[in-house]
């Protein structure tokens, strides 16, 4: 009687949690090294598995964290992977964008360390709940404080009397720096068109540029 062969599903391989480092400097800092074996110091010590893969940039801080290679890191991250950085303030410019990241990579499933302050800032354990609440209300008064700030300084130049916004008055014009050359050619009988197209701009712009400068009523010398 003939076997029959009954096939079985292979088991999809289980996947392996990525653990990267992420090191900005600034442009006036020195380089990454010593943060480099901070962070896999503090791997060994947590006893992580597996090789860190780095992640580097250098970056001014003032830079928010979504137009660095922070954002492409984050949304390539997955469930179980981990983030190590050599302090919290690389994450980002504020209290502000540190608590989005973070809250970001919680919702990923995603585990975060913080070298110098020696802690996990987004488990399930009661410290990291701890650091997100604290955190998030530093963040709030960031926020109070640099509201209450512009505010403030808002104010203090209105009541100086100077003017808010965009000064009035023409702007700066190419045909500025031809300005004695425009004049010789308007003096000269030239037509405005011939004036136009010599120094590229239309007839209108011409124009207006005159008028602007008083030279409008410009006539030929005899």
């Amino acid at each position: 009687m003939p076997t029959t062969k009954i096939k079985t599903k292979a088991h999809p391989r289980l996947r392996q949690f990525r653990i990267y480092g992420y090191l900005r400097v600034s442009t006036i800092d020195q380089d990454t090294e010593k943060n480099k074996a901070d962070i896999l110091s503090f791997a060994n010590s947590k006893g992580f598995l597996g090789q860190v893969e780095f992640v580097e940039e250098k970056i001014s801080g003032l830079k928010s964290w979504k137009k660095r290679k922070l954002k492409d890191l984050v949304e390539s991250m997955s469930e179980g992977d981990i983030l190590i950085v050599p302090e919290l303030s690389r994450l980002g410019r504020s209290l502000v964008e540190v608590l989005e990241v973070l809250n970001e990579l919680k919702d990923k499933g995603v585990k975060v360390f913080s070298v110098k302050e020696n802690f996990q800032l987004n488990g399930d354990d009661i410290q990291s709940k701890v650091m997100r609440t604290m955190l998030g209300l530093f963040a709030e008064i960031e926020r109070d404080l640099i509201s209450a700030r512009t505010k403030e300084g808002l104010a203090a130049v209105k009541a100086s009397g100077k003017r808010l916004g965009r000064p009035k008055g023409p702007g700066k014009s190419k045909l500025d720096k031809f300005k004695p050359e425009i004049v010789a050619l308007l003096k000269n009988g030239s037509k405005k068109i011939f004036i136009a197209e010599r120094y590229g701009v239309t007839p209108a712009t011409l124009t207006n540029w005159l008028k602007r400068h008083g030279l409008d009523k410009l006539t030929p010398t005899p």
